[in-house]
């Protein structure tokens, strides 16, 4: 409560001009105080109209006042001085190093809440409080709070500057403009910011429309990111499809080949255990002979020796030994043979049709192409054949040395009427096409020679920049002359520098957008370049403006 009595003490005895306590306080006839120094400024602007008004009840008064000190409220301020009712503001609404002070403030200075480009002066929101009241105020220029005011003094008659000189292109007061600028083309500082706010209003255009190609440039890669990654993930899921089948197949083959071997193993076994046991059956009944032989031959009785021995004596038929056929280990060896020279046809099969997969993997085209070659020797990797098209060459144009070979001649040469053809201006398109990356080489003489690219729908037939290379949107050129370059599109000429050569390189990535032009000697200097979208394969072409000038496409290869 306090807090808010001291306020409307404070309110009390201010001054509604200046906002700060009454200095010299007096007291005008509808009962309103004042500073004397203020309420004396705010009417002397109305000396004119000699009627004299309160600013805050707007009572008139006629004639104007005589103004007196008001020996009571003086002391009441003084008394409200010493007891410290005039706080002050708190530290963050001071002025630091980096702030716009106020320059109306004493002692400690508050931070500026605007600045007047009519007074010169940045004020504080309680020394501002004019500006918004008083008439005369009202039609003054407040912008955000500047430290370069002075800036806008000449610093040789002292006067705010508020003109402009566009033949020195500096910004200056109507003094000089009467002294060391007489006769150059001024004009006020208003109408040349109009002038330039129209071409920021056009970069700006320029600007958003390369944002947004380019925002669209991002969202086609990533759905190109999106469509490699969904390529992929397929050719993985596949491969490893195809690559189980294989491996179940090699199992199964690999299965078929053990039971084979275990079957026909079996069958051999089987066939010999039989022979063998045929041959223990044998063998048991040839002992059991000789043992019957043996018992004989002991017989001391002739007669009976002789009449047991045809019976004892008699043997059955041998088992046949041609059928036994012993092979020192080397039953299964064909098999194994066979298996062996099975995986090395599959090795080899593999390693052929690998060098196929890799090589297919490294030519997926992936996002953006490569970066720009950064030497002659990496540029000429892209060189390409280019021939000029006879039926698009104007009548002035001589096409020679196969046709890569272009003079401006002063008679109109006998070409026949094709729709192809340019017919105003002096100008001739490749007859090949260019996309993907390509390089090829420009020698050029006799200047005013324009090496360009073009959509093969830019206009022939017309008087008007929609034919012209470099002067519409359907086409990019390098005007070479003896001194100087220059790169045009739509209309817009961009000075380039760089060494002047004879020959110049072109680098075309389509893909990626970029256009490059290259001054040519004994390195390579970059001129301009072009970062865009081409939303249609490009022709290379030529724009003469001298007779006698000549460009010629260099062989590469």
């Amino acid at each position: 409560m306090a807090q808010k009595g001291d306020q409307l003490d404070r309110d009390s005895f201010s001054c509604s001009i200046c906002l700060d306590l009454l200095k010299d306080p007096v007291t005008i006839p509808c009962g309103h105080s004042y500073c004397m120094s203020c309420i004396k400024n705010f009417w002397d602007g109305e000396d004119q109209k000699k009627i004299y008004s309160c600013p805050q009840c707007r009572e008139v008064f006629t004639p104007r006042p005589v103004l007196k000190r008001s020996t009571m409220l003086a002391v009441l301020v003084e008394q409200l001085k010493k007891t410290g009712l005039q706080a002050a503001p708190a530290d963050h609404c001071y002025a630091g190093p980096e702030d716009v002070a106020c320059d109306v403030c004493t002692g400690r200075k508050l931070k500026a809440s605007k600045s007047c480009l009519v007074c010169l002066i940045s004020y504080c929101e309680n020394h501002l409080q004019p500006h918004y009241t008083v008439g005369q105020f009202k039609k003054h220029k407040l912008v955000d709070p500047s430290m370069k005011l002075q800036e806008n003094i000449c610093s040789r008659h002292d006067e705010v500057m508020k003109m402009f000189c566009r033949t020195d292109q500096q910004s200056i007061c109507y003094l000089c403009s009467v002294d060391e600028h007489k006769g150059h083309d001024t004009v006020s500082a208003a109408a040349e910011r109009t002038e330039r706010q129209r071409e920021l209003e056009v970069s700006r255009l320029n600007i958003q429309q390369r944002i947004q190609d380019r925002e669209k440039d991002v969202k086609l890669l990533q759905q190109e990111v999106e469509a490699v990654s969904r390529s992929a993930d397929k050719a993985v899921e596949d491969s490893e499809k195809i690559f189980t089948e294989l491996i179940r197949l090699l199992q199964k083959r690999s299965s078929d080949v053990k039971q084979q071997i275990r079957s026909q193993q079996e069958t051999e076994v089987s066939r010999v255990k039989e022979l063998q046991e045929k041959l223990q059956q044998e063998i048991t009944e040839l002992k059991r002979k000789d043992a019957e032989l043996k018992q004989l031959s002991h017989t001391e009785d002739h007669n009976q020796f002789l009449h047991n021995y045809p019976s004892v004596s008699q043997l059955s038929e041998p088992t046949d030994s041609s059928s036994i056929n012993i092979r020192p280990l080397r039953y299964f060896e064909d098999v194994t043979a066979a298996v062996s020279e099975l995986r090395d046809k599959l090795q080899d099969i593999l390693r052929d049709k690998w060098t196929n997969i890799s090589q297919t993997g490294t030519e997926v085209d992936v996002l953006l192409s490569g970066p720009e070659p950064k030497t002659r020797a990496g540029f000429l990797k892209y060189s390409c054949e280019i021939t000029l098209d006879p039926n698009t060459a104007y009548t002035l144009l001589l096409l020679s040395e196969g046709n890569r070979k272009v003079e401006r001649m002063r008679q109109h040469q006998s070409y026949s009427s094709h729709p192809d053809r340019f017919t105003y201006y002096s100008q001739v398109l490749s007859r090949e096409s260019l996309t993907g990356r390509c390089y090829w080489e420009v020698e050029w003489r006799g200047g005013g020679v324009y090496v360009a690219v073009a959509y093969k729908n830019i206009k022939r037939k017309e008087l008007s920049n929609e034919c012209i290379f470099g002067h519409n949107d359907k086409s990019w050129a390098l005007r070479c002359d003896t001194n100087s370059y220059n790169f045009l599109f739509n209309n817009i000429q961009t000075p380039v520098s760089g060494p002047r050569s004879s020959r110049v390189g072109v680098y075309l990535d389509h893909r990626a957008g970029i256009l490059s032009f290259y001054s040519v000697s004994e390195t390579m200097t970059l001129l301009h370049r072009v970062q865009t979208t081409f939303t249609q394969p490009l022709y290379a072409g030529f724009l003469f403006l001298n007779s006698g000038a000549t460009a010629e496409l260099c062989k590469l290869k």
